[in-house]
């Protein structure tokens, strides 16, 4: 059976490990008696800038609009500082009890195990698979909409703004299923790093034209009228859209941030340096990045399209021409979209094809590998498990974008409950107890201040959520596509 399993990913994590506890080690194997780990803190920063950056910073300047020029750069930066310090506490439990010597956790959940035990695993496993499942889906949904975007603005220009253009989505969510089939073969994170250098380099694409298109639309000396507090009760919205768009605005850039769900498998990819310091370093590059994109396209964006900001100026047409630009800028996204799908359903697969492993050890299904050779790559180990769990998955995942084509408003629910306690919650809570600080202290106190506030706007931005898939709903007609 060893035989079998030798170049197993699976036999790697487990077979190994018993060379490690027996006190040996191998010049290509790290300390836990794993494949070694070749990820630096730039692969890392990689996975982060292609988790963090999605589609969504586009929509920044509508949510700036909602809260307008003070509230809505002070909370931007206010979530970039409390993810960045969140951060370095999750990357200290990546190895307990010491954070440089101590045993590795492969996963969030193993981590909390490690450092909280008890019913908080299961809590910190529901939340973040839930919340992993949901990005997948409106990743899905995402991308076929940047995908009818390229149809729809060769539509634009050649029969004018005011043709409707209707386009389906479901081909594309289809096209775009496909492609992830084949990209979820890639057998681990340990082995996605080129694809995320290349989704990071789509984010930075789209996210430049877009902030170029609205420099140009500024400098242009086109009015849009702005202001302190956003968008204008009796002019723009009423007093109750004002409250719930607002909440709604400020649970975009609080999950905006958020890649705590797979920081713990992104640090499992670092060779040790030690690794903590590596994810630090890789946070603290990842965040900086991504805040100084938000920043300028919230705040460029907001100034040339005013209260009236588009929910995302390039799918949602906020610019017209020049309509090959905008055609590039929605490939980058889809392009950019499907290396993140693979980033946020990698801990899946893993969790799934771990528990199997674990559970039927001896089924030859699961654990045998077959030897492919394919020209300019070389030999592909293909197990039929990881092959059939893996394509039912994103067909799955296909299947609901189709069904409920609205879901990315459930995603902002989704994302409201995972928000608090995987980003927040666990990160201090994890940091107390290894740290034996004592109850009422001064910084015990603070951090307590600190998780009790963001559970407020976790709370607040549920309600948003809320009231957004409830409007959904009133005018959602199954299987009528997207537009």
């Amino acid at each position: 059976m060893a035989k079998e399993m030798k170049h197993s990913s699976m036999y790697l994590e487990q077979a190994d490990l018993e060379g490690y506890e027996n006190g040996g080690t191998h010049k290509n194997q790290d300390d836990d008696g794993r494949a070694k780990r070749t990820g630096t803190w730039l692969t890392a920063s990689a996975h982060i800038i292609t988790a963090v950056i999605g589609s969504g910073v586009l929509s920044l300047a509508w949510a700036i609009a909602q809260l307008g020029w003070v509230a809505g750069p002070v909370i931007l930066m206010a979530f970039s500082f409390i993810t960045l310090f969140t951060s370095t506490l999750l990357a200290d439990s990546y190895r307990s009890p010491d954070p440089v010597t101590g045993k590795r956790n492969y996963t969030y959940m193993d981590a909390v195990r490690a450092n909280l035990g008890g019913r908080r695993v299961f809590l910190c496993g529901l939340a973040q698979y839930a919340n992993l499942v949901g990005v997948t889906i409106g990743y899905t949904i995402t991308a076929s909409i940047s995908m009818v975007a390229v149809k729809r603005s060769n539509c634009f220009h050649k029969h004018g703004h005011q043709d409707k253009c209707h386009i389906s989505n479901y081909t594309y969510m289809i096209i775009f299923a496909c492609i992830q089939i084949i990209l979820s073969q890639i057998p681990n994170f340990h082995k996605l790093s080129w694809l995320s250098v290349l989704a990071a380099v789509m984010s930075f694409a789209y996210s430049s034209i877009g902030l170029g298109l609205s420099i140009a639309k500024v400098a242009g000396g086109g009015h849009s009228r702005t202001s302190l507090t956003g968008t204008i009760v009796g002019v723009d919205v009423t007093a109750a859209q004002k409250v719930w768009k607002a909440f709604q605005a400020i649970g975009d850039i609080a999950f905006a941030f958020a890649f705590s769900t797979v920081l713990i498998e992104i640090q499992d990819t670092i060779k040790s340096s030690p690794e903590n310091k590596a994810m630090k370093k890789a946070s603290f590059v990842g965040i900086l990045t991504t805040t100084l994109f938000y920043v300028l396209c919230g705040c460029v964006g907001y100034a040339a399209f005013g209260n009236d900001a588009p929910g995302n100026f390039l799918t949602g047409f906020g610019f017209y021409e020049p309509f090959w630009l905008i055609d590039f800028a929605n490939v980058c996204i889809a392009v950019h979209l499907i290396g993140a799908y693979q980033v946020f359903c990698q801990p899946i697969f893993s969790f799934g094809e771990r528990n199997c492993h674990q559970r039927w050890p001896e089924n030859k299904f699961i654990t045998r590998e077959h030897a492919i050779n394919i020209p300019f790559y070389g030999v592909y180990y293909l197990n039929l498990f990881r092959l059939a769990w893996r394509t039912l998955y994103v067909i799955l995942t296909a299947v609901l974008a189709m069904i409920f084509p609205f879901f990315n408003d459930f995603l902002g629910l989704i994302g409201a409950a995972a928000f608090w306690p995987l980003t927040v919650y666990f990160p201090i809570e994890m940091y107390i107890a290894r740290t034996r600080m004592p109850k009422f202290s001064f910084t015990w106190t603070w951090l307590k201040i600190l998780s009790f506030a963001c559970l407020l706007v976790s709370l607040v931005a549920a309600a948003g959520s809320v009231e957004g898939l409830m409007n959904s709903l009133k005018t959602y007609k199954p299987f009528q596509s997207e537009q």
